[in-house]
């Protein structure tokens, strides 16, 4: 049994002053893997405390330097990967190789795109040639509450964290009790990388508590939050007492738009994006919607793909999905395949309950459900596990008017060969992405949504807009 009661707080590995016993369970077998301490409200105090006392310094620091440390982050990041990805495939049930190659990567990926984008980007600069002295100062927004998720740990944690410390912001990580392995993990690399005390702290918690204290806390002047859009919804209410600035990225129910023109791989990838990290990924193509003519081809061949899906425990390596993260999150996802089928939806592959050869574990069948309906329950709730739902339509206008019929807006997906109806569909559908014919986006490009997916952008050069104030300064001296 691994023990990690302690939290990382100015510089320093610290007993919980608040604290209470917290069981990891591993979603392979159901069993305690860990124990960690749940601070509360001391514990919060002090780091938002310590974060507070860093924020000047560091901000002062030289752009430049705090780039290098962020490098110097990346370095020791890799050197240690091996580790987080163990450390992700027990806490939350990815698959070892997918832990390895998309949960590691998604990290190594984020910090090396704020790292190029941050070198090339004037932190102060005058607003324009005719107008030399006015001043742009790009500052800090301050101590900033970074709260993530335990579905993709380590892309939600750099994104957060390195865009942070670039724009010059101290911070309080509270990571999801549901995968704080990798999050303490991350902690040790931060100090290794030697980072001024105070400017990265973590405190262990649940959403009630510490997640809670930070956002109603008055000496936090940010709340970065990954997760749903019920909690968005919770720390939005919460952090207004205070007017804190609140950025948050929030579910979705993305809409995969397949024409008739779509080329041969357009479904399979479809399915198999769709079944990725056992179907828990916010910007997930939940939805496939079909042009009619194709429609039943279409149909047959998602249901063969998912079948060819292999399911594994999450040890073991190979090109298979692992467990869903809990209890919670299983029952859930059951109670909507069965609600599915309760309204009518084709249950076409996989079903309720676990898969051949598993009696343990929150291992969830590969689903796919024809002939749905806007108005079912399995069209419109954010599933969040291995669950595709198929729709019919007949027209452009009617396929937009359904993918746009939700309440969320973070991705949507074209799959067509006509250039100008993609065009055409890019700018109609709301979402903060739109992903087309497969073509991923361009490393540092914005993640983000509309709608109830949340607001603010990750990633890149927008993403450390987000933690940056500008100050307009006038008088300035030409130099």
């Amino acid at each position: 049994m691994i023990e990690k009661r302690q939290f990382y707080i100015d510089g320093a590995w610290t007993e919980a002053l608040d604290g209470r016993d917290h069981e990891v369970i591993d979603p392979a077998t159901e069993e305690p893997c860990a124990i960690i301490a749940l601070g509360g409200q001391a514990d919060t105090d002090a780091a938002v405390a310590a974060a507070k006392r860093a924020l000047p310094g560091w901000m002062a620091t030289p752009a430049a330097e705090r780039i290098a440390l962020v490098e110097k982050l990346l370095a020791v990041y890799k050197s240690r990967a091996e580790e987080l990805a163990q450390a992700m495939s027990l806490e939350m049930g990815a698959p070892i190789a997918l832990a390895r190659a998309n949960q590691v990567g998604a990290g190594l990926f984020h910090l090396q795109n704020f790292v190029d984008a941050a070198k090339a980007f004037d932190f102060e600069a005058s607003f324009s040639e005719a107008h030399a002295d006015t001043r742009l100062i790009h500052e800090a927004i301050g101590v900033c509450a970074l709260i993530t998720p335990w579905n993709w740990p380590m892309n939600q944690i750099t994104l957060k964290v390195g865009a942070a410390a670039i724009a010059g912001c101290t911070m309080v990580l509270k990571p999801s009790e549901e995968s704080p392995l990798s999050a303490l993990l991350f902690a040790e690399f931060m100090d290794e990388a030697g980072f001024p005390k105070g400017v990265f702290n973590l405190v262990n918690g649940d959403g009630a508590g510490v997640g809670t204290q930070l956002s109603r806390h008055a000496d936090v002047d940010m709340v970065s939050f990954t997760g749903s859009t019920r909690a968005g919804r919770a720390i939005s209410k919460t952090a207004a007492e205070t007017l804190k600035r609140v950025h948050l990225e929030l579910g979705g129910k993305g809409a995969n738009l397949i024409f008739a023109d779509a080329d041969e791989t357009a479904v399979k990838r479809g399915v198999q994006h769709m079944m990725q990290n056992s179907g828990q990924s916010c910007n997930a193509p939940s939805r496939m919607m079909v042009e009619a003519p194709i429609y039943d081809r279409v149909v047959e061949e998602a249901a063969a793909v998912a079948q060819t899906v292999k399911v594994g425990v999450p040890s073991e390596d190979g090109k298979h999905i692992g467990p869903v993260v809990n209890a919670t999150q299983y029952e859930k996802i059951q109670g909507l395949i069965e609600t599915g089928i309760k309204e009518g939806a084709r249950l076409v592959a996989g079903g309720p309950g676990r898969p051949e050869g598993f009696n343990k574990g929150f291992y969830v069948r590969p689903t796919v459900f024809a002939d749905v309906t806007p108005e079912m329950t399995i069209a419109n709730e954010e599933i969040f596990g291995p669950v595709l739902s198929i729709m019919k339509f007949e027209s452009e206008a009617e396929a937009v008017e359904i993918a746009n019929d939700t309440p969320y807006g973070l991705t949507n997906y074209v799959q067509s060969q006509d250039v100008d109806r993609r065009h055409r569909l890019a700018r109609q559908l709301r979402s903060g992405m739109v992903e087309m014919n497969g073509k991923s986006r361009a490393p540092g490009a914005p993640f983000g949504g509309m709608k109830q997916s949340g607001n603010g952008r990750e990633g890149g050069i927008l993403g450390i807009h987000d933690f940056l104030e500008i100050k307009a300064v006038s008088g300035w001296a030409a130099e």
